[in-house]
């Protein structure tokens, strides 16, 4: 067993309700965390930047190829692209606050929700429930399904065919076993994911170059900076769905941000990590650990904050837009130059298929490799951060269970990533696959109602250096009314009647 990171006992800072007093200890260099001399731009790209990338591996398969495209395909650029717009702009924001708790005091968020009243008992599991129910549905591996039967076959699948749900399962398998294959889970996930996002990105846009034309370029960039209202004969779902999954889950987007904690942000670096079965067994502390108000450690809580920044806004806001932007207008070509627009079953294949008689199997191939690509991305991140919410709660949450695992928190999460795999080789069948991410975007909506104030109870009592500006609570109250009006119309619109129709 690999030593413990030892956690000076100078005194406790209490947080919130029903959970222990935080430790304190202080906060360390990012060299230290990272190992180097001195953090330049090369050491920052090599060891510091990288949770952003798994978010973003996320995000560009569900909002980013499917819904954002199918919206565009069915009712163009303007009224759609604002929503994107706002939507990745308030997210990001979001993903930042979430952060600032998590390397503030190296708790997963989904423990720190058990710090506000009433307690633990209500939020913890309320809150693992969400993020199961919201992605449990496995659109992105049936998603992607599709496109590996379309690869191996030369066609589209048959509506109803049971062989992509087989693929789809054995990409599940196969997060699986990169997951058991890790030394560290989370640096595991970051690699991957430099690899296929840069792969995706890169491959869109030169593809996009060579073959749409210029004036849908200017559609798309157009569409995101002008204010207008939603087309008409979109739906409440659609719309919903849309700004759910613009950027990665709205309100949920919380469930990815404990990453930060295992690439030694902050005070992760006092707490520990989730190991891979490959790697050393490693302490998770089930408390946080937070840092004293000294001006040493003001200076470094600076230096964490803007690594953050940078994350965040130079990758993950960067790569979302550009990750919307590429589809859509790809989608709005393919539109254009087959005449037809995208069904829900389609969207998956509709490029590749819609290009190909105009650019040739190449371009087929291309397209469909590309999404499935995408779209594995996106299910990686997502089945493991279902796991890890579960396995993060169940953790530091329950004194009994730890020693049953005999601290060793790997015993809980691989054999809980097994029984979700069978769960949701059962559900992908249930669905056609883009309705599962819309009923999934939506669920995240919900999340939108109510985690801004929790982020806002535990993030103004965080030690001063580490508090956010008042103008920060006002943007997490904008989060709350924009995805909160989405969810809430969405609802009315599947019992009865929307409140605004379009």
């Amino acid at each position: 067993m690999a030593e413990a990171t030892q956690v000076p006992d100078v005194h406790s800072y209490p947080l919130g309700t029903s959970r222990p007093p935080l430790a304190v200890a202080d906060l360390p260099e990012p060299e230290e965390v990272f190992k180097v001399r001195r953090l330049g731009p090369r050491e920052l790209f090599k060891y510091a930047l990288g949770p952003s990338l798994i978010a973003l591996g996320i995000s560009i398969g569900s909002g980013e190829w499917l819904l954002g495209p199918q919206a565009v395909g069915q009712f163009g650029f303007v009224g759609v692209g604002w929503v994107i717009l706002i939507s990745a702009v308030l997210q990001t924001f979001y993903n930042v606050e979430c952060s600032r708790y998590v390397i503030a005091t190296g708790e997963a968020p989904v423990v720190g929700w058990g710090r506000v009243p009433p307690g633990y008992l209500l939020w913890v599991p309320v809150s693992v429930f969400l993020v199961i129910f919201a992605f449990i549905a496995g659109g992105w591996a049936a998603s992607a399904g599709q496109g590996v039967y379309a690869l191996i076959h030369g066609e589209v699948a048959p509506s109803g065919a049971e062989e992509p749900r087989l693929w789809a399962i054995a990409l599940l398998v196969l997060v699986f076993l990169i997951a058991a294959g890790a030394k560290r889970i989370s640096r595991t996930l970051e690699l991957a994911n430099w690899v296929m996002v840069g792969t995706i990105l890169v491959v869109l846009l030169v593809v996009a170059v060579l073959v749409v034309p210029w004036d849908i370029w200017w559609e798309g960039i157009r569409g995101f900076v002008t204010p207008a209202a939603p087309p008409e004969g979109i739906t409440a779902t659609q719309l919903g769905g849309l700004a759910g999954f613009t950027a990665l889950a709205s309100g949920l987007n919380w469930y990815v941000m404990g990453h930060y904690r295992d690439k030694g942000y902050g005070m992760g670096h006092r707490t520990g990590y989730i190991s891979g079965l490959r790697g050393e067994r490693q302490e998770l502390l089930a408390n946080g650990v937070t840092f004293p108000d000294t001006p040493a450690n003001a200076a470094r809580w600076k230096r964490w904050y803007r690594l953050l920044l940078i994350d965040m806004w130079g990758i993950f806001f960067v790569g979302a837009m550009l990750g919307m932007l590429l589809p859509t207008i790809l989608m709005a070509h393919a539109v254009q130059v087959s005449g037809t627009v995208p069904t829900a079953a389609a969207v998956p294949t509709f490029v590749a298929t819609a290009l190909e008689p105009e650019y040739g199997p190449l371009m087929f191939y291309g397209m469909l490799l590309v999404g499935v690509l995408i779209l594995f991305s996106t299910q990686l991140g997502i089945f493991e951060g279902m796991v890890r919410v579960s396995t993060d709660a169940a953790h530091g949450t329950s004194p009994r269970l730890r020693r049953m695992l005999e601290g060793d928190p790997r015993k809980f999460y691989y054999p809980f990533m097994l029984v979700l795999l069978v769960i949701i080789a059962v559900v992908l069948h249930l669905a056609v696959p883009v309705n599962l991410v819309q009923w999934s975007a939506n669920m995240s909506n919900l999340g939108a109602l109510f985690y801004p104030f929790l982020l806002i109870y535990l993030n103004r009592r965080l030690p001063r250096p580490a508090r956010p500006r008042p103008w920060h609570y006002v943007l997490l109250v904008a989060n709350v009314l924009f995805f909160g009006f989405f969810f809430v119309n969405f609802v009315a619109d599947l019992i009865g009647d929307p409140l605004i129709t379009f």
